[in-house]
């Protein structure tokens, strides 16, 4: 089975997505690379993740990567944020990723928890440093900063020297840790 298969059984499965493969890297000089990423409506993610990990013709079987990519001032960018996860077919021996695209000012997106545990951790750390929030997470909470933290630094429009939030901080000392 090949990642050209799995293209087909994704565009023979869901045609009213019209579906398209997309070279994961262009280079400068035109060449592409052979791994490919598809868009996937945010809506429709779930079935379509659950899709890619069950059928036999695919077999996802591992999510190795779930990040965040802030579009902000990019050229051409149609969209806020892309919310980006990298599967792996074991059984098969190929990747592919899928690109949900979102915006603000609610940026959510439908946790794949249910399918992959592993998601847990990766989508409360998207949801700490880019505000994404993902609908049906068993515990979405803030992972890397405190509770009482209101903004999100690796959104672009974060100040590179942040908000006086350094400030805030309890300085702890040898003799009150």
């Amino acid at each position: 089975m090949s990642t050209a298969d799995t293209i087909h059984a994704m565009q023979e499965r869901f045609p009213d997505l019209h579906l398209a493969a997309l070279p994961l890297v262009t280079y400068a000089d035109g060449r592409t690379s052979d791994q490919l990423w598809m868009r996937v409506p945010a809506e429709r993610l779930l079935a379509v993740a659950k899709f890619l990990r069950d059928d036999p013709r695919t077999k996802f079987e591992q999510l190795c990567d779930l990040t965040c990519v802030d579009y902000l001032g990019y050229p051409g960018a149609e969209d806020r944020f892309g919310v980006i996860y990298a599967l792996v077919s074991l059984t098969h021996g190929h990747r592919l990723w899928l690109k949900v695209f979102v915006n603000d000012p609610q940026p959510e997106v439908p946790s794949v928890t249910s399918l992959w545990r592993g998601a847990e951790w990766p989508e409360r750390e998207v949801y700490d440093m880019f505000g994404v929030r993902f609908t049906g997470h068993p515990d979405l909470r803030r992972i890397l900063l405190p509770q009482n933290f209101t903004a999100y630094p690796l959104r672009k429009d974060y100040p590179l020297t942040g908000q006086g939030e350094r400030e805030d901080f309890e300085v702890v000392t040898r003799e009150t840790a």
